[in-house]
């Protein structure tokens, strides 16, 4: 496994442990970690941390020419919000743990020059399968899906 999207899937994990939705991501620029992070919207209440968010967020303010030399590793196919971002900011390069618990805007992001490559993690699809078992309700919210509650 790469040493980067290992980081991801600690990230995924770690946001797990948590009591959050395990995503994990990581920002990073000629071979070196800017930023990592997981989807934290439950643990802090947010309506924007996934995980790639959060991986920007804590990467800090870049300059564009660093963005357009990034890569950004998820452990699942990012959504309209966080696609947007990598957009945004001209990340080249995408790479997704696994999109078969959810497809995001793979086409998008490919339409628009940006590299995805897929893998299909095992760790990464079980996951997600543990915590959408445990809550089904807090996943549909996180990706749009959800009835008007806020469980709190």
């Amino acid at each position: 496994m790469d040493e980067f999207f290992r980081v991801a899937v600690e990230e995924a994990e770690r946001g797990l442990a948590e009591g959050g939705i395990p995503i994990g991501s990581v920002l990073v620029h000629r071979g070196r970690i800017l930023g990592r992070g997981h989807n934290r919207r439950l643990q802090r209440g947010s309506a924007v941390l996934h995980g790639e968010m959060d991986a920007l967020e804590n990467a800090g303010r870049r300059s564009a020419q660093v963005y357009r030399e990034c890569t950004i590793y998820t452990t699942l196919s990012p959504c309209a919000m966080c696609s947007g971002a990598i957009l945004l900011y001209g990340i080249p390069r995408v790479i997704v743990g696994e999109n078969r618990t959810f497809l995001g805007e793979e086409e998008l992001l490919r339409s628009r020059g940006v590299v995805v490559e897929v893998l299909q993690d095992a760790r990464c699809q079980e996951l997600m399968a543990q915590f959408i078992r445990a809550h089904p309700a807090l996943w549909a919210e996180d990706i749009g899906n959800g009835d008007d509650r806020i469980d709190r």
